[in-house]
């Protein structure tokens, strides 16, 4: 956890360059509602996965809900206050109406297991888009519509390895068809 907080405050620094409102925190504000959060997780002694299940969600949407990366629903909120009675109201409202820190600082590419899993996307990319682009077109895949599940198989001889899924919806790019752009023209 600490080095989430630390480079957490790092990447929200230019948050607080922003306007401020009673719904955008500042860093630390939100770096303090993160460890309060944790810290009821730790003390219910209740897995990602675990809680996962009790709120319908996957285990890494708990994870960036817990650290401040995901907005809270209001009908995930109150099995999340069940499942973690010690998260304040004023947390859980937090998590409800803040706006979510999507950010990273380059400093948790040095953590061994961001370091992996970028080298393995960035090693095999040109391969994942190749097939992408072979079996859906020519287009992306969405990190918006987009699901994210961690997980863990045994291998053949017995080892435990980590499992990946990325699901996201495929946008295909568009021929930009001068009548079908809804825009009016920015020329005179």
């Amino acid at each position: 956890m600490f080095h989430f907080l630390k480079v957490f405050g790092a990447a929200t620094k230019a948050v607080n360059n922003f306007p401020t409102s009673s719904r955008l925190s500042s860093s630390t504000a939100v770096v303090e509602r993160v460890s309060r959060v944790l810290a009821a997780k730790s003390s219910a002694n209740i897995s990602y996965d675990d809680l996962a299940a009790t709120l319908g969600v996957t285990n890494t949407y708990v994870a960036q809900l817990l650290l401040g990366q995901a907005k809270l629903s209001l009908l995930t909120s109150a099995k999340l206050k069940k499942a973690l009675p010690a998260i304040t109201d004023g947390d859980i409202d937090s998590m409800q109406n803040d706006f979510p820190v999507r950010a990273f600082d380059d400093e948790i590419l040095k953590e061994p297991n961001v370091y992996r899993t970028y080298e393995a996307i960035t090693h095999n990319g040109e391969a994942i888009k190749a097939i992408i682009n072979e079996q859906c077109g020519d287009g992306i895949m969405s990190a918006i519509d987009f699901y994210l599940d961690v997980g863990t198989t045994t291998g053949k001889h017995g080892e435990k390895r980590v499992v990946i899924t990325f699901n996201g919806k495929f946008l295909p790019f568009i021929e930009q068809i001068a009548e079908d752009n809804g825009a009016a023209s920015p020329r005179d």
